[in-house]
């Protein structure tokens, strides 16, 4: 079930006598490697306490819409979108109820409706009011609506009928929110991608750089946390967040990156040099702010960086894959292979970046992804698709080289 692995799962406890069983929920959501955060009901802390579920779950416990500290930041929408997946567990029959008809008048059912997330939920509650026909009218219409419900089972119940209305044990809870997200394709592979441009100095507050927004590095990077992967994101200066569940390196110059690069990427799975590295850099940079003279004219002496992605793909300890970007303005595909074959790469990532639709700064990317032995056009999308179909292809890849070198 290592899908759960690095997840963000809101558990939500309603009030029921099953509610005690949401302490162990959260125990083997833990175990395989989620994030949580509760949302106790106020009905649920008559069976459990807030205290009870922080101790294991290591967060605070949520319990008040209207919480000041929270408020300040509208902490039940950010809750809502921190989420990859919600579950009510236990459902009882009034929030399954409440669910249904779209209220909103607690923490938990504002939290279900304001998530973009999956929500699931696991009924508990005596087998009379299950078998009633507005509790069944009401779970068909959460089902309608995408909402994934997760038994119950049938037994002994608390209040001494047998039937069904018990709640799934926590076990089969956990394995059937696993079997909602797909088998993520770098579980536990180490990732380390470069991104963004590089400042060259001139003076203390004049620099070289270039018109990168480090957009289609920080969504390779999102992606590849997605799938599972341990990411290491070398950053020039963007105007970006860094994606949850990554750890950000922030640089300046190119030989800043070369130095982090080099650090990084010895025996990493995967590298992808993402970022648009400044070619050259002045030679002697002013240790003064330079005034404005009488000349017209004024002369910088530039020299060649490192060319980072060739050493990375050189090393000693090499990556199992290396792979670069060429954005072109002409002659895209010639250079692009060209570029590849002579930095000793395993793909090279091409884009053109004269076009309007695809140049620094646009939300939208189409690339071509050209190793030594196939071409393949990914066309025009969002940069986050097309980052999610670049890692597709590449954790395909390595799987197809463990496949053929075990032990590797």
């Amino acid at each position: 079930m290592s899908q759960l692995h690095q997840r963000r799962v809101i558990v939500a406890i309603s009030g029921g006598i099953a509610a005690y069983k949401g302490a162990e929920l959260v125990r083997q959501l833990k175990k395989q490697g989620a994030s949580i955060r509760v949302i106790l009901s106020r009905g649920a802390r008559e069976f459990i306490t807030p205290l009870t579920l922080q101790a294991l779950s290591g967060e605070p416990t949520h319990t008040e819409l209207l919480d000041e500290k929270a408020e300040a930041g509208m902490g039940h929408i950010a809750l809502a979108r921190w989420a990859d997946l919600m579950v009510v567990a236990p459902a009882t029959a009034d929030v399954i109820a409440r669910l249904a008809h779209g209220r909103a008048d607690d923490l938990l059912t504002t939290v279900a409706l304001a998530t973009p997330a999956p929500v699931a939920i696991a009924p508990a509650m005596n087998q009379q009011m299950w078998a009633n026909q507005a509790t069944q009218d009401n779970l068909s219409q959460l089902s309608k609506r995408g909402l994934q419900i997760i038994g119950p089972e049938a037994g002994e119940q608390a209040c001494g009928d047998v039937g069904p209305g018990r709640l799934l044990a926590p076990g089969a809870i956990v394995t059937a929110l696993a079997e909602r997200f797909t088998s993520r394709q770098l579980e536990q592979r180490r990732v380390v991608i470069t991104a963004g441009p590089t400042l060259e100095a001139i003076d203390p507050v004049r620099f070289l750089s270039n018109h990168s927004s480090g957009k289609m590095g920080y969504a390779l990077a999102r992606a590849c946390a997605d799938a599972g992967a341990r990411v290491v994101l070398i950053s020039g200066p963007v105007e970006l967040s860094p994606p949850d569940r990554v750890k950000l390196i922030s640089i300046t110059s190119a030989l800043d990156l070369h130095k982090a690069a080099l650090a990084e990427a010895p025996g990493a799975d995967l590298f992808i040099g993402a970022a648009a590295v400044a070619d050259y850099r002045v030679q002697h940079p002013a240790s003064g702010k330079m005034k404005k003279g009488d000349d017209d004219t004024i002369s910088l002496t530039l020299v060649q960086n490192p060319d980072i992605i060739a050493e990375v793909s050189h090393l000693e300890r090499r990556p199992k894959m290396v792979v670069g970007f060429a954005a072109e303005t002409h002659n895209l595909l010639e250079h692009a292979r060209t570029k590849r074959a002579n930095k000793g790469l395993d793909m090279i990532i091409a884009n053109d970046v004269s076009a309007p639709q695809t140049g620094f700064g646009s939300e939208l990317n189409a690339v071509h992804l050209i190793t030594a032995a196939t071409e393949e056009q990914l066309t025009l999308a969002s940069k986050q698709v097309i980052a999610e179909q670049i890692i597709s292809a590449l954790a395909e890849a390595l799987h197809q080289a463990a496949k053929s070198h075990p032990g590797s």
